[in-house]
């Protein structure tokens, strides 16, 4: 009981879960009309609807006992302030500074935040200027009309999800492509129908060490010099973004070509910084701007609202509710915009790296569920898929729908079918559908009793099923930032609440470290050290089949 479990909210909690898993959604919206006012809020970009949970005034209230008893407000200040909330690094989060929400005068590690943060903003607009402009010139003369962008993780998936969602903004000055993949195939086919003289490549890693990186870095080196016949072709061809400039400049590239990175920006959320180039080359740095404008301005929300109305600090409180206290295991994000592909697959990483942990910020074992598995598709394609899954299955998956009120791209009709689908389907999940409703449509249509009695169970939907809706006016650049500052601070929030520090990721560096060393092992074919009888004898065979193909 030295983690959460001895907070009296808590305990109270627990004790509403198990009364109110009981009650059924239908129940409380017939009992109150104005469920949608009372459990909904509404920003100037965007709405959050989530009286389709299982939540009443008094879970609410103790909810928000809870955010008071764990002080919230206090560890929020602490974040902006720069102060080092990240305690397994001893480090400080301050990547709302990337966007402007900062001090004058906060300095961290002997540096002032926000003339290190604005250097580096002008140093973005001039080159990306230089670039969509026609002035950057690669080793032949030519302009470039490529960019590649290498990188892994959070030094790619934020980038990409953006560019892909706001790819209707872009004027198509560059065209930008994205390698993660350690996986040959993806280089090799990104590479295949580019001029090399044309492509600018951006290597993006903190360290500069990330294999994965390095090895398709590598590779897209000796494509270019292949092609150049000069090794100094890799100074007009290659930029960096990281914090080792001593790594980036070895291999050659030049230093005023490098972009900072620092320890107080966490990969997962640093497509704010220069990780964000591709952004700002691939829809000018005017659309990046505005992003980091729609992310202040939740920022200042997140730092302003009571939290009665704060929706990043509501969201979390849903999270905890719907995942701690009533069992859920996973959550799925479901946009129902087709630009907004990518935005599951950041999110997962977002939420799962940041507080998929079983350890106290004090390094106690913690015996509360924390976050869920996180996942999700395009709604459309997802009803088409796994939506019955959601609708019948044994377990409860709480989704937040994702939609815009305005197309990007009108086509008569197209977008008022989107939306029926959208409002449908969460009207759907919660109300679901009972057996003699079923019977009484199934009579209405003349049915017989014996193919009535065949069928009707395999109709009913207890409903009941947990969903947000998130509806944006318009997705744009400015209305994207909010929506991802808005999770980014929702993550925030429910690591406070969990009492786990959300900005380490001690998990992915296993598996990186064992990988190293078995890497070598796989190039000199031997096997130098000791593994269980599983992994050895997979490394046995991996040899043995290469050998017998040679």
């Amino acid at each position: 009981m030295h983690n959460r479990e001895s907070l009296a909210s808590w305990q109270q909690l627990v004790e509403l879960a198990e009364q109110k898993k009981h009650q059924h959604m239908n129940e409380l919206f017939a009992k109150d009309g104005d469920r949608f006012s009372k459990f909904s809020i509404q920003l100037p970009q965007i709405l959050l609807d989530y009286s389709k949970n299982l939540i009443d005034d008094e879970t609410l209230a103790a909810l928000l006992r809870l955010v008071d008893e764990v002080n919230v407000s206090q560890w929020r200040d602490k974040m902006f302030a720069g102060e080092q909330i990240n305690k397994t690094e001893q480090r400080a989060v301050l990547h709302t500074a990337l966007r402007g929400s900062v001090t004058s005068d906060l300095q961290v590690d002997g540096e002032n935040v926000r003339d290190s943060v604005n250097a580096q903003l002008a140093k973005i607009k001039t080159f990306s200027e230089k670039v969509r402009q026609g002035h950057w010139l690669g080793y032949s003369g030519k302009r470039i009309t490529d960019i590649v962008n290498i990188g892994v993780g959070g030094s790619n998936l934020g980038p990409q999800m953006v560019t892909e969602a706001l790819k209707h903004y872009s004027d198509n000055s560059v065209n930008v492509h994205y390698v993660s993949n350690v996986d040959g195939a993806q280089i090799v086919e990104t590479l295949r129908p580019l001029d090399p003289q044309k492509v600018l490549f951006i290597v993006s890693s903190k360290t500069f060490t990330t294999t994965e990186t390095m090895t398709n870095a590598r590779t897209a080196m000796q494509w270019l010099t292949a092609a150049s016949f000069d090794e100094s072709a890799i100074a007009k061809h290659f930029v960096a973004v990281t914090s080792n400039k001593e790594n980036a400049m070895s291999m050659g590239i030049e230093q005023e070509n490098i972009f900072d990175m620092w320890d107080w920006v966490g990969g997962r959320f640093s497509l704010w910084s220069a990780i964000g180039l591709p952004i700002a080359l691939d829809l000018g740095f005017e659309q990046f701007e505005a992003l980091l404008a729609g992310a202040h301005e939740m920022d200042e929300h997140f730092m302003s609202a009571p939290f009665k109305e704060n929706m990043p600090v509501i969201l979390a409180l849903l999270s905890l509710w719907n995942t701690t206290f009533l069992e859920a295991k996973s959550q799925a994000i479901l946009p129902y915009d087709q630009t907004l592909h990518m935005l599951a697959a950041y999110l997962q990483q977002a939420e799962m790296e940041s507080n998929g942990k079983s350890v106290s910020w004090d390094g106690e074992a913690i015996d509360y569920a924390t976050v869920p598995s996180i996942w999700g598709e395009l709604g459309i394609n997802g009803q088409h898929a796994f939506y019955q899954y959601l609708h019948q299955s044994n377990n409860v998956v709480p989704a937040d729908f994702i939609g815009s009120v305005e197309s990007v791209t009108p086509v008569k009709g197209h977008h008022e079918t989107l939306m029926a689908n959208f409002f449908a389907q969460t009207q759907a999940l919660m109300t679901g559908v009972d057996e003699s409703q079923v019977r009484a449509d199934l009579k209405a249509k003349g049915r017989t009793d014996s193919y009535i009695d065949m069928v009707a169970p395999h109709k009913v939907h207890q409903g009941n099923r947990p969903t947000n809706t998130l509806l944006l006016n318009r997705l744009d650049p400015r209305s994207l930032g909010g929506l991802i500052a808005l999770y980014e601070h929702k993550i925030f929030v429910h690591g406070i609440l969990l009492k786990i520090c959300s900005f380490d990721q001690w998990g992915v560096e296993l598996g990186k470290g064992l990988a190293a060393k078995i890497q070598t092992q796989l190039e000199d074919e031997e096997l130098q050290q000791a593994h269980d009888c599983s992994t050895e004898n997979l490394i046995r065979y991996y040899h043995q089949a290469r050998a017998n193909k040679s």
